[in-house]
């Protein structure tokens, strides 16, 4: 999905929360990278081939919007369609409700959950999930994504290298 380039400025930093002047900045901090992470998310959906001369107009629309981080709007062009049972309509769901402002993580995270449940080796979603995870604070979430990935991707995928990166981002920034 993400451009090489962009694969490598993605991904999120959540630093421990620690009272005090220095916890503001870092909380600042970490404002300053998940904005940065949603937008590389939204580039690396934007990286997406084009659209297939079937593809529903809903989903080339809520692409358009979301590269355009416009999340509400892709929302609005998500919702009437109701594809219920489309793995990538509830991954593009999902992806929009975690990146607007505010997120809805649980709504998200439901989202995310049942694409998987109707294709397990989804790899947007997983990807998705993983970073939704680290958003969270649950590291363990997110390598269990990594692993599922792992497994859907076994030569590599773009969303396996993004995810991994992301994972070290938020180690290296003092997630454990």
């Amino acid at each position: 999905m993400p451009t090489a380039q962009a694969a490598k400025s993605c991904g999120p930093a959540s630093p421990r929360i620690r009272s005090g002047p220095a916890s503001l900045l870092r909380l600042r901090g970490a404002a300053v990278v998940a904005a940065g992470l949603l937008a590389c998310a939204a580039g690396a959906l934007a990286a997406a081939s084009d659209p297939a001369p079937d593809e529903p107009t809903w989903l080339q629309q809520a692409r358009k919007e979301i590269t355009d981080r416009r999340f509400d709007a892709a929302l609005a062009a998500l919702q009437p369609a109701n594809a219920v049972g489309n793995a990538e309509w509830h991954n593009l769901m999902g992806f929009a409700l975690r990146s607007r402002v505010p997120p809805d993580l649980v709504a998200a995270e439901r989202h995310y959950v049942r694409a998987l449940e109707i294709e397990p080796r989804h790899r947007g979603a997983l990807e998705y999930y993983g970073e939704l995870f680290l958003m969270k604070k649950d590291l363990a979430g997110a390598l269990t994504m990594q692993t599922r990935l792992e497994q859907a991707c076994r030569f590599g995928c773009p969303e396996l290298k993004d995810l991994r990166e992301a994972i070290g981002r938020y180690r290296a920034a003092g997630g454990r």
